[in-house]
């Protein structure tokens, strides 16, 4: 078994989906910090199994004093992922309105004017902003879309408040400090986010923890799509982990730990095509019936702390042809 060749492969699908994240509704989240926080969160998580540190070093190719040091630094800037230039000159365009490209450059003098003019290339060409007339004198507007997409962005408390109510409702009973290390997030953030979650009733505080009911973002919802991506992937991530962890690379019939991937070929046609395509609305008016059950069952009958046990079931569908990406 060639383990690197998995987590090649695995790198590789995951980076795909950062992108796609990245460019969502047409915006440029910023990436600085990527590569610096996935290095500090595996190197933790080695080192929580057991991974002796010098081993871990090793592992990144690394000696042990420049680990070290890495280690050291990025912890103490943890959280603070700054602003990128194409976040800035978005901002500037929408606080202040129709610019000249002039004003521009002259706003952002102490950046590259290559950088700056490529942002605002890339701005028009997404139309995130329009453009009217040439040279120095040329105006830059956001456009109406954009606005309403930009605060959609700066809406990072609702964002927060998604990821936070997911993880109380998962792990009731937890403190501010099991926040901050499960849910990287700076602290102005997470408090406004919280003070919300226990002000509208989604949370309750008390003796200094946080507790839920639960969670849910129904079918047609337009907000909290991130916590419902965070969630699946967390939940795909955590079934191969605990797989992995408990039974190693094998699988068996009984197992209740696990996961399985079918494709089916297909053609407009074919006796099983409606039914096949159909299968992510069945399997998930199934689901919702046995949880409403399940739910109004531990109403009447309240699970004690000591006895609880969660199931996560996990699915998911997709199709793959030109058809459908035209």
């Amino acid at each position: 078994m060639d383990v690197k060749l998995l987590i090649d492969a695995i790198m590789r699908q995951t980076t795909v989906l950062i992108a796609e994240l990245a460019t969502t509704a047409g915006l440029r989240a910023p990436l600085a910090h990527v590569a610096d926080t996935v290095f500090l969160e595996l190197s933790k998580e080695l080192e929580s199994q057991g991974v002796p540190r010098k081993v871990v070093a090793d592992m990144f190719g690394l000696a042990l004093r420049g680990y070290q040091k890495r280690i050291h630094r990025l912890e103490e800037t943890a959280g603070n992922t700054g602003q990128t230039l194409w976040q800035a000159v978005l901002e500037q365009l929408t606080r202040r309105g129709p610019t000249t490209r002039k004003q521009l450059f002259r706003d952002f003098q102490k950046d590259e004017p290559g950088a700056v003019g490529s942002v605002l290339s890339d701005l028009v060409s997404s139309g995130i902003a329009s453009r009217t007339g040439s040279g120095e004198s040329s105006v830059y507007s956001v456009t109406r879309d954009e606005e309403r997409a930009l605060l959609a962005q700066e809406g990072s408390v609702e964002t927060a408040c998604s990821l936070l109510w997911l993880e109380i409702a998962r792990r009731p009973g937890l403190t501010q400090d099991d926040l901050a290390a499960s849910l990287p997030m700076s602290a102005d953030i997470r408090g406004k986010a919280l003070a919300l979650l226990v002000d509208d009733g989604r949370a309750r505080f008390c003796e200094g923890r946080y507790n839920a009911d639960g969670m849910s973002i129904p079918v047609g919802a337009t907000q909290g799509w991130e916590v419902a991506v965070f969630d699946h992937f967390r939940s795909v991530c955590g079934g191969i982990s605990r797989k992995l962890r408990r039974e190693g690379p094998r699988s068996e019939a009984q197992d209740v730990c696990g996961g399985a991937t079918l494709t089916f070929d297909l053609q407009p046609g074919h006796p099983h095509y409606a039914e096949t395509r159909a299968l992510l609305q069945t399997v998930r008016r199934q689901l919702n019936e046995l949880w409403e059950r399940v739910e109004a069952h531990n109403a009447a009958h309240p699970i004690s702390t000591g006895d609880a046990e969660q199931v996560t079931f996990y699915f998911g569908q997709f199709t793959d042809s030109e058809k459908e990406d035209s």
